[in-house]
């Protein structure tokens, strides 16, 4: 930990590392994010419904955001690989909104916390909604990615 900033992905010096956590204890630790993406009329019936061109919009996010939560390791630079014991993400349609929202739910037994993980399959996901529609309309507008909660760990509980 850089002891100027108490950044813990700093050594002494200010370069970066990836935190020493094998004298931590395992714990069971979950992490829920949140995020959604605003869209227009058209693109929000062809999910609804089902008809957009390349097929189950919702489904093939939700399978993006848990492979995404798998490999966040692979794409964060610093975040440990973690053996995720479950992942779902899940969506809601907000028709006054003309919005979908996705929600990711990681857990893991381990030394450190998957908030990156539920983060990063919320952004997939959404990503991904995006690039399914965005032959209908490449306006859509990704918002509001964000922690709600987690559990678990050194720092205890966090509630937004």
């Amino acid at each position: 930990m850089d002891p100027r900033t108490g950044l813990t992905h700093f050594d002494e010096e200010g370069q970066a590392i990836m935190v020493d956590v094998s004298g931590k204890q395992e714990t069971s630790r979950t992490a829920i994010a949140t995020g959604r993406i605003k869209v227009n009329q058209a693109v929000y019936d062809a999910i609804e419904q089902g008809t957009a061109k390349k097929g189950d919009v919702l489904g093939v996010a939700r399978v993006a955001g848990i492979m995404a939560a798998k490999s966040t390791s692979s794409v964060i630079p610093l975040c440990h690989p973690l053996p995720i014991a479950k992942c779902s993400v899940d969506f809601t349609m907000l028709p006054e909104e003309c919005a979908v929202e996705a929600q990711a739910t990681v857990k893991v037994t381990g030394q450190t916390g998957v908030e990156m993980e539920a983060l990063h399959a919320v952004s997939v996901a959404l990503l991904t909604i995006y690039d399914m529609c965005k032959a209908i309309d490449k306006r859509m507008e990704i918002q509001y990615i964000h922690l709600d909660k987690k559990t678990g760990g050194k720092s205890g509980e966090f509630v937004r």
